[in-house]
């Protein structure tokens, strides 16, 4: 059982399905996390859901994961084809 926990919900507009893969991906393969973190996506949004045993894991959790949602968004904008 967790002791802390936090929901994100992110909308990027048309662009929200690639920065979903790209973070569902990173989460994928980091096996060793201490957090329980599920990703999911629905047709207008990204929902993140983290559970932690302690606030430090989930406070760098969430660093990590909302820099990731902003680099792969910033990477989308410098790409516009």
């Amino acid at each position: 059982m967790s002791n802390y926990s936090a929901k994100i919900q992110i909308s990027a507009g048309k662009r929200t399905k690639s920065i979903f893969d790209s973070i569902e991906a990173d989460n994928r393969f980091y096996d060793e996390n201490p957090t329980k973190t599920k990703l999911s996506l629905d047709d207008k949004k990204i929902t993140i859901l983290i559970d932690a045993q302690e606030v430090a894991h989930l406070r760098a959790n969430l660093n990590s994961t909302l820099r990731l949602v902003q680099a792969s968004n910033d990477s989308i904008e410098s790409v516009k084809i």
